[in-house]
């Protein structure tokens, strides 16, 4: 499988695959109804700038300029689909030089903000990958910084769960370009050759 590579164009393979923790169904014709919306084709997303915050401070999409980022939106207690994902990405990392991975900037953007705190965020993220920064807002900041990523999420109650809830939540992995533009949109379970064959592409300056 190949990257497919349009000048200045996002990639859109299948925006909104909604995920859902092993297990869940949905409990209600509400919730599958809120379920299908999601799935619905809509254009590409704008991206744009943000500013959340890390563990040791504000963090802004902007402080990155001059590197390739590679984004996710996910959540700290996630069963399965973020640690793989994000394991993907890490897989994507570990192909590059050490010279290349330092052009490249992971970060994790909490949708759930009620529970994930900017420490916790650190010490989940850098679990992952020590470059990758893990950061948290206010529940309108992270709602307006999904939206400008058509990141789509909402939480569900689970009895007998160990936390008494799940967040449903997209799973795609953004790569923006070195100048800002979100470039690409890669869908959960993307191979990570493919994501590593994008961050060199843009690397190389295309």
């Amino acid at each position: 499988m190949r990257v497919l590579i349009l000048h200045n164009t996002v990639v859109v393979i299948l925006l909104f695959l909604l995920t859902l923790p092993t297990g869940v169904q949905a409990s209600s014709e509400a919730t599958a109804q809120r379920r299908d919306k999601m799935l619905e084709t809509v254009p590409a997303p704008p991206g744009g700038d943000f500013t959340l915050q890390s563990s040791k401070g504000p963090v802004s999409l902007q402080d990155f300029r001059g590197k390739v980022v590679l984004l996710y939106f996910g959540y700290t207690r996630c069963p399965d689909i973020c640690p793989t994902s994000l394991a993907i990405m890490v897989q994507a990392l570990n192909g590059l030089s050490a010279a290349e991975l330092k052009l490249v900037q992971p970060i994790f953007i909490s949708v759930d903000p009620t529970h994930d705190t900017p420490d916790g965020l650190t010490e989940y993220a850098e679990y992952f990958h020590s470059s990758m920064i893990g950061v948290t807002g206010s529940e309108k900041e992270t709602a307006d910084v999904a939206a400008l990523y058509g990141a789509k999420y909402y939480e569900v109650a689970l009895k007998g769960s160990a936390f008494g809830y799940a967040v449903n939540h997209s799973s795609a992995v953004y790569l923006i370009t070195p100048d800002g533009t979100l470039r690409f949109i890669f869908p959960h379970a993307t191979p990570s050759s493919v994501v590593l064959e994008a961050i060199k592409y843009v690397l190389a300056g295309n």
